[in-house]
């Protein structure tokens, strides 16, 4: 009898998972900053230069401060950083992070991460894009970088010296129809964005969409909602080429939700996996405007932002009845080196040819550096001197729930993977937590067409297979095993 107990003691410790899985606190604090431009400024995410004059939407930051405690023990931390810009471009991060040097006593600036929600209506955050006015007409993109990252540095700062003690959690997910894949393929074996299914010749969508809204909803000590985070699979887009600084449609969507449940709620807009995919469709479109107009001129911005607050309400309905106080928040930084895809040498003549044709034409310097890129690419891959690419990547557990953020465009497919094989029950992916350049399947790049062509992809299917596999090996760290098995029943 005594060995079976002792047996069953032993058992019991190596089942248990680490005390502070069991017992961590929550301390929060939450705050949100306009970064819109007070100035006319170039507007990223289009091969054209475009200048915004005046602003159609405010654009904004929302920042959430997360810290685990056991007692006065700090176990784990997280600032979190949505913005409404097309990507979080090199530099960025590292200007905030030097700007928070001294400025939030306690804080691993390494548990820091920004992503963006790709609104194609925000400035230009990377000099040298674009040939610019350079008459002082407009606030270059190096200023308006400098200030972003001062304004976003001191939003941190506060949200931090705000967080409290009592914070609470709950999660849950609906379903709303946002993401529509954006690619069409032919009988000749191609495929080609936003193309027109109204041929002869097309034969299909290229991929699958996902139309999961996972949602998280933090509270105050007074039970207060001061924060949600909204994991859309699908990038800001509906705008897209418009001239006018626009928020696309996370404004509405803020709007609503803040009119119904108080203008404290801050709101972080995560981009899940859908570099293929927009809320544009891709046929149908004519009974979508029949039956917007019947229901009295329903914009399409409108529509959107009514599912995604529809489905945040459902979703809301559920998770009340589960909000816990007392939970498991781990937070995983790791730098990952992807290997760059890989140059042929008939895309190399093809984009020098390109690059040749566009070199002295300023309004085609996009398109020319789009070219030229993959063109010096190859002379690095074939000196040998080309390093792989390094991805900062963050994978969080935040009770039941597994996060995890990536640099890119990232494919839909990528995602589902993901979210197959994750350990939690309920999955975040946040996309463009960095430039942002596409990330295609196989099936694309054999499909080619903008997307999936190397122009527009740094990291190739076999670095998207490296990303999913390092995600979710980060992950299961964060859950023991026995843990893990429990969830998945």
């Amino acid at each position: 009898m005594l060995r079976f107990v002792l047996l069953t003691l032993a058992l019991l410790s190596v089942l248990a998972p680490p005390s502070h899985l069991n017992a961590a606190t929550l301390h929060l604090g939450a705050a949100t900053t306009d970064i819109t431009p007070d100035q006319p400024v170039a507007l990223d995410g289009q091969r054209g230069v475009r200048i915004s004059q005046t602003p159609a939407t405010p654009i904004q930051a929302s920042v959430l401060a997360i810290e685990s405690r056991e007692g006065d023990q700090v176990i784990d931390q997280a600032v979190i950083v949505s913005c409404d810009l097309v990507a979080i471009r090199d530099g960025v991060l590292r200007q905030v992070r030097e700007k928070l040097l001294d400025r939030a006593p306690g804080f691993d600036l390494q548990k820091l991460f920004l992503s963006a929600t790709h609104t194609h209506t925000a400035p230009v955050t990377t000099s040298g894009k674009y040939v610019l006015p350079e008459d002082g007409s407009i606030m270059p993109p190096s200023d308006y970088t400098a200030w972003i990252t001062t304004r976003l540095a001191d939003t941190i700062v506060e949200a931090w010296t705000k967080r409290a003690p009592g914070g609470k959690v709950a999660w849950g997910q609906s379903h709303a129809v946002i993401a529509q894949n954006r690619r069409p393929f032919y009988a000749d074996g191609k495929a080609v964005m936003y193309g027109n299914p109204d041929s002869a010749n097309f034969r299909g969508i290229e991929g699958y969409e996902d139309h999961s809204l996972d949602v998280l909803y933090f509270w105050n000590a007074q039970d207060q909602m001061i924060a949600t985070a909204i994991n859309v699979p699908c990038p800001s887009q509906e705008v897209g080429g418009g001239k006018s600084i626009h928020a696309d449609f996370w404004h509405p969507v803020r709007n609503r939700l803040r009119e119904k449940h108080g203008q404290q709620l801050h709101v972080l807009a995560w981009t899940g996996a859908g570099g293929d995919v927009t809320s544009k469709q891709a046929f149908g479109s004519a009974a979508d405007e029949r039956m917007r107009k019947l229901r009295g001129n329903v914009s399409r911005l409108d529509q959107i932002a009514q599912r995604i607050v529809t489905a945040w309400e459902e979703a809301l309905d559920g998770a009340r009845h589960d909000i816990r106080s007392d939970l498991p928040f781990l937070h995983h930084v790791k730098t990952i080196d992807l290997p760059y895809r890989k140059v042929t040498i008939l895309e190399r003549a093809q984009a020098m040819t390109e690059a040749a044709l566009y070199k002295d034409v300023p309004a085609q310097h996009w398109n020319f550096l789009w070219n030229q890129k993959v063109v010096d690419r190859f002379d690095a891959q074939k000196a040998g001197t080309q390093k792989p690419y390094p991805m900062e990547l963050h994978a969080l557990r935040l009770g039941d729930c597994a996060i995890a953020t990536n640099d890119f465009e990232l494919y839909t497919d990528f995602g589902i993977q993901m979210k197959a094989r994750s350990p939690g029950i309920q999955t975040f992916i946040i996309q463009l937590a960095g430039p942002g350049t596409y990330l295609p399947t196989e099936r694309a790049v054999k499909h080619g067409g903008y997307g999936a062509v190397i122009q527009s992809s740094q990291i190739g299917p076999d670095g998207g297979q490296i990303l999913f596999e390092e995600t979710v090996q980060a992950w299961k760290q964060l859950w023991p095993a026995a843990k893990t098995a429990t969830l998945k029943k």
